[in-house]
């Protein structure tokens, strides 16, 4: 259960009816507590292996510092995930049986996009814990119903988000925009706004569809799932239109 609590629980069935209004929808099989795809391919930290890691890993970012690199050193609560050191080529075989397959998959995905409409718009869905943990920089605060991350307006043409945002608090909800999370590297590496290639990745709170101790949905996820298939709706038939406005 302490390893569930950094899981995105129940996102993938919000999300369900994503392909019945005409786009893609892509998942894991696989939890971020494993692999985190939305970091670089070598992300690590290299306090946790046996032997000195090569040259091409990035061991200095933020979210290495953090214990959150593509596999993560703590939990969201802050406790260690590994009693002993890891092995680097067990870590390899790790990422090429689940994080290239994953990407490669998506980029599949986005140059189809790309190639027959000029364009592209990647909703990268994610969960967040309804109460900042101990590892976050907004540790111990209540946090907002969604936070949308574009890069600070550099991922995803302003009217976009914006159309997101005004969607979400029309329903009544609390939005914020790139506090705490602007977006990891799906959201940079995917999103060139000048290129037509537009990411903004969506944070929803768990607290509005599960118990979040017990990791068990309540009645909020039928009313998100609903509320998240009018959303997509919304951006195949007004979406382009934003893009075009950038």
């Amino acid at each position: 259960m302490t390893l569930r609590r950094s899981e995105d629980a129940f996102v993938d069935e919000i999300f369900a009816a994503v392909p019945h209004s005409g786009a893609s929808f892509l998942k894991a099989h696989f939890p971020r507590v494993y692999v985190d795809p939305n970091r670089e391919a070598y992300e690590l930290d290299p306090a946790m292996f046996v032997q000195p890691l090569p040259a091409y890993v990035n061991t200095t970012s933020l979210r290495v510092r953090a214990g959150l690199g593509t596999v993560p050193r703590v939990v969201a609560s802050g406790d260690a995930i590994y009693a002993s050191k890891l092995d680097f080529p067990l870590i390899v075989q790790r990422l090429e049986q689940n994080y290239f397959p994953f990407h490669s998959a998506l980029d599949v995905l986005l140059r189809q996009a790309h190639a027959r409409y000029g364009c592209y718009l990647l909703i990268d869905c994610h969960s967040m814990p309804s109460v900042a943990g101990i590892c976050d920089a907004d540790a111990g605060l209540r946090r907002a119903d969604f936070v949308l991350g574009d890069r600070f307006g550099t991922s995803c043409a302003p009217l976009l988000t914006q159309l997101v945002e005004s969607f979400l608090t029309a329903l009544g909800y609390s939005v914020r925009r790139n506090i705490p999370y602007a977006g990891g590297y799906i959201t940079s590496h995917y999103g060139r706004p000048a290129e037509g290639r537009h990411t903004l990745q969506i944070e929803i709170n768990r607290a509005l569809y599960m118990d979040e101790e017990s990791i068990t949905p309540h009645a909020g996820l039928a009313r998100l799932h609903e509320q998240m298939t009018q959303l997509t709706q919304l951006l195949v038939e007004r979406g382009p239109d934003a893009i075009r406005a950038r």
